[in-house]
């Protein structure tokens, strides 16, 4: 075979403005996981192996990309920053001036006010669940996976069965309340549950 034509070179290389976005991207990616790796060091999750909470973080943008196959940059760095607003001292201005307005508004989409009661932030989680941009859905979905996996197999030590359930019950009302979504995401957000509540029958038996 001949060498490739200068035309099919071209087409075959990224040029130097695609390499420069994409090394740009990397950049914000993994300066996003540092940011959110030293907002929480100090915080563990609930569950019982007291797991470092930036692996919930980690796992969440995972999904979005092996999953979701988001190609979107400011969806996995808000995905990576997504609880930072709420669980840790950062602000949202704080967020818009390091990371720009289309992570800081995603962040600031998926935050619940702390200031309001549990019952009333996971309502307004519910009834705001229609409204919220793509992206944001696509956070949410892939916070919620990574949550019912999570007290599933590894729940927090005061936690029974009965609360496990009604997390799962409740996770699935946000989702559903959410109207069209990824298939894909939706797919492995509904095995998950599916596979959690099963896994709550066998140990009730």
């Amino acid at each position: 075979m001949g060498e490739p034509s200068q035309a099919t070179r071209q087409r075959q290389s990224p040029s130097p403005s695609d390499e420069d976005t994409t090394i740009s991207d990397k950049v914000l990616i993994l300066d996003a996981a540092e940011f959110a790796a030293r907002k929480h060091q100090d915080q563990r999750r609930k569950g019982r192996s007291r797991r470092p909470y930036v692996g919930h973080c980690i796992e969440v943008a995972s999904t979005l990309a092996s999953v979701g196959k988001v190609e979107d940059v400011n969806v996995i760095v808000a995905a990576l920053l997504h609880d930072v607003v709420e669980d840790t001292d950062t602000t949202n201005d704080e967020i818009r001036e390091r990371f720009g307005d289309p992570v800081a508004d995603l962040v600031a989409e998926v935050t619940d006010d702390k200031t309001l009661k549990k019952k009333e932030r996971r309502e307004l989680q519910v009834e705001h669940a229609p409204a919220l941009s793509t992206g944001a859905k696509l956070i949410k979905i892939a916070d919620k996976i990574s949550n019912v996996r999570e007290i599933a197999n590894d729940p927090p030590k005061k936690w029974g069965t009965s609360r496990q359930r009604k997390y799962f019950d409740w996770a699935d009302r946000v989702v559903n309340a959410m109207g069209s979504v990824d298939p894909e995401m939706r797919l492995v957000f509904d095995k998950t549950v599916a596979d959690a509540r099963a896994q709550l029958d066998e140990t009730a038996e």
